[in-house]
């Protein structure tokens, strides 16, 4: 998809909100949008999303598009399977698919109870599921999110995080802004700055910079416990870390380590970049070469809906004082 020289003001003689935005959304891409309130973030989305015309410029090859506006409009006088079946009809979805696949959405995020609620009756969190599960009724495509995170329970936004990174594992594209900084910071976001009214690219080297969330203050605060001596991941490495050249020291470096639920351990084993494999509670812990996190959270992310990435970190393990230290940006 494409935009190529659009602007975008409301009204003759009014200022322009984007001006000669050109760029391109790639499929399999994660774009996030940045920059102060008012210089016309959610303005550009609707553009993208097909719900507002540029003024000026044009917009060429747009797939199937799920949009979460910034505010859902509340009191609306529909239950929400009501609401869902009549944006499921809009999405195109078949009368036959269509009862299945709203129970699927809601039930992702954990709001299957609300589907004959009138919506005029929900709370914005609430509503804010209703407005998530529209989006993702298609199932592939682009999906715009426009502060989509705001509202929701620390469970539905685990589901909403697994949605955009299945989604751009498939082929999708996701077109995103949120006030935090840390959304989605473990998936490879090509990030754009909104400024003045034009987008700016922002370059990789700033983008590996903004993307230490944590600062090593607080790293340090919330470091791990130290390790007991023979802890799963340096007993191996020491055994040769699963083969790969440049695979991680037992006496240091720096590793990524993922937590997921769904995958049993013995489906990791053979997995290439993976190092080593620990249960943690319903966890399974995932720790692997720097080099290869994205190819194995993409393999991960594509088996299945039963796998759930809970989290993404980066350690780096160094030996002293008869044990380890961890320091954690999570």
């Amino acid at each position: 998809m494409r935009l190529d020289g659009v602007s975008k003001r409301y009204g003759f003689r009014q200022p322009w909100v984007v001006r000669e935005v050109s760029l391109e959304i790639k499929p399999g891409g994660l774009m996030r949008l940045e920059g102060k309130n008012g210089t016309g973030k959610s303005t550009l989305l609707r553009v993208i999303a097909g719900v507002s015309l540029p003024t000026r410029g044009t917009v060429s090859g747009r797939p199937i598009t799920g949009y979460v506006p910034e505010r859902f409009p509340p009191g609306l006088p529909f239950s929400a399977r009501d609401y869902l079946g009549h944006l499921g009809r809009v999405h195109g979805l078949s009368a036959e698919s269509l009862p299945s696949r709203i129970e699927a959405c809601l039930d992702k995020l954990g709001g299957l109870e609300l589907a004959d609620v009138p919506l005029r009756a929900m709370s914005k969190g609430m509503c804010q599921k209703v407005a998530i599960a529209q989006a993702l009724l298609p199932g592939s495509g682009l999906l715009v999110l426009d502060e989509a995170w705001t509202g929701l329970d620390a469970a539905a936004k685990s589901a909403l995080d697994d949605a955009v990174a299945q989604r751009i594992s498939r082929g999708g594209s996701v077109v995103f802004v949120d006030h935090d900084p840390r959304r989605l910071a473990h998936l490879d976001a090509e990030r754009w700055r909104i400024q003045d009214g034009q987008a700016v690219r922002v370059p990789p080297a700033d983008a590996t910079r903004d993307a230490r969330l944590v600062p090593k203050a607080r790293r340090a605060a919330r470091a791990a416990p130290a390790a007991p001596a023979g802890r799963w991941r340096h007993a191996k490495h020491a055994a040769g870390a699963a083969g790969h050249a440049g695979a991680a020291s037992p006496a240091g470096g720096e590793s990524v380590v993922i937590g997921v639920t769904g995958v049993p351990a013995g489906e990791l084993a053979g997995l290439p970049w993976v190092i080593a494999t620990e249960p943690d509670g319903e966890l399974m812990l995932i720790e692997v070469e720097p080099a290869g996190s994205d190819d194995v959270l993409r393999k991960l992310l594509a088996a299945g809906d039963d796998v759930h990435v809970r989290h993404v970190r980066r350690e780096s393990w160094k030996r002293g004082n008869g044990g380890q230290e961890a320091d954690v940006a999570q």
